[in-house]
């Protein structure tokens, strides 16, 4: 294949692969970053409640994701990004997956909704109090661990296991009060409300079970096929190249989740990403360690903005570390996507990756482009992957 015939992301992800690694734009000086390798209880609450703004509305309840194309753009993402930074993300527990792929020394989850924060602080504590995969599952949907699996259990083999198992009345309620006892030992200070929410939360997740999907508990948002994925599902998929990212995929995935969690490095903010501070909360916290964002994962969020408010996310996004290898991640709708000049009416719906560094330069330069103007100087995530392998 000819040079002049790729396209510029596929340029870029070339010469990143041949020259060994981006050049840094917007970035701070290189040398290692002062990430810490842990966070004690009393900081990591203080980012959480320092960094956040106020809880905002949203017209859904996203327990799960929608998104089932989460994983095609993985190996682009992993080809391009640097490991051991930071990732940003929105929403719940897609923001594992894409942390596992992208080996994140450190995670920060910004979404509107208080209710957000508190379910992966839920996951944080089953996490802690469930040393394999198999522990997780019982304590998450409230079933009783059955023999017949363990460690080397692939996950669908984990999955098949627990899906026909009935709920436990007896395991929730004990769950429930393990999780609260444990918040409360860490010291987070969080209202009676925030408590009911946990009960309401892990309710959701022992009525459903494993086949928990966005349409269980609320309305869907307008634009969704009639089906979506179910959490097994999510769990079970793979990327366009057969490998397995969702956090209980398998033993290894889980344990590096766990351990983040653990240290305190997966840190769930409550904010908008059109506010004053939370966004810029972070690039500060990040800039005054030397560190730099892999990937911002923004999902759908600016559909839900206007035009003057995404021009502000967008100069909010502008104030975080990145240099030429940091990507956007984005889910797009048909009515998003066909903007794209690649996209044909085959397509449904999407999950593309971009250059920050792309955006941020118009940004700067205080030239900020329409929305879908934006949307058309995004490239096909395939083709890169198409030139790496020759094809």
């Amino acid at each position: 294949m000819k040079l002049k015939q790729l396209n510029a992301f596929a340029i870029f992800i070339l010469m990143t692969s041949l020259l060994g690694g981006p050049t840094a734009f917007g970035a701070p000086s290189f040398q290692a970053n002062t990430l810490p390798a842990q966070i004690t209880d009393a900081e990591f609450w203080r980012m959480i409640t320092e960094f956040s703004e106020p809880n905002g509305d949203y017209p859904y309840e996203n327990f799960v994701s929608n998104e089932e194309t989460i994983q095609k753009v993985i190996p682009i993402l992993r080809r391009s990004t640097k490991p051991r930074a930071v990732y940003i993300g929105v929403g719940p527990e897609q923001n594992f997956t894409y942390a596992i792929a992208l080996q994140a020394k450190m995670a920060f989850v910004i979404d509107i909704r208080r209710q957000n924060m508190i379910e992966l602080l839920m996951y944080k504590t089953l996490f802690e109090m469930s040393p394999s995969r198999a522990d997780f599952v019982s304590h998450l949907f409230s079933r009783k661990r059955p023999s017949g699996i363990d460690d080397k259990s692939t996950v669908r083999v984990l999955f098949a296991t627990y899906d026909d198992l009935k709920s436990d009345a007896a395991l929730y309620s004990e769950t429930v009060q393990a999780i609260k006892s444990s918040l409360s030992k860490h010291g987070f200070k969080l209202s009676s409300d925030d408590l009911l929410k946990v009960d309401y939360i892990l309710q959701v997740f022992m009525r459903a079970g494993p086949r928990l999907d966005y349409r269980y508990a609320s309305a869907s948002p307008p634009g969704l096929p009639q089906t979506v994925p179910n959490y097994e599902q999510f769990m079970t998929a793979a990327d366009p190249e057969g490998n397995r990212w969702s956090f209980l995929a398998s033993e290894e995935n889980y344990q590096f989740v766990r351990q983040m969690n653990q240290k305190n490095l997966f840190i769930p903010v409550i904010g908008d990403f059109a506010g004053p501070s939370a966004i810029r909360n972070i690039g500060k916290y990040l800039k005054d360690r030397n560190a730099i964002v892999s990937a911002f994962y923004v999902s759908n969020v600016e559909y839900y903005l206007d035009a003057p408010k995404t021009q502000t996310f967008w100069k909010n996004a502008a104030s975080l570390p990145v240099d030429s290898s940091s990507m956007f991640i984005r889910f797009l709708g048909v009515g998003q996507s066909a903007n794209m000049p690649w996209w044909n009416s085959s397509m449904w719906l999407q999950t593309v990756a971009s250059p920050m560094s792309d955006l941020f330069r118009q940004v700067n330069a205080g030239q900020i482009p329409a929305f879908n103007d934006m949307l058309r100087t995004i490239q096909n995530p395939l083709t890169p992957d198409l030139v790496l392998r020759g094809k």
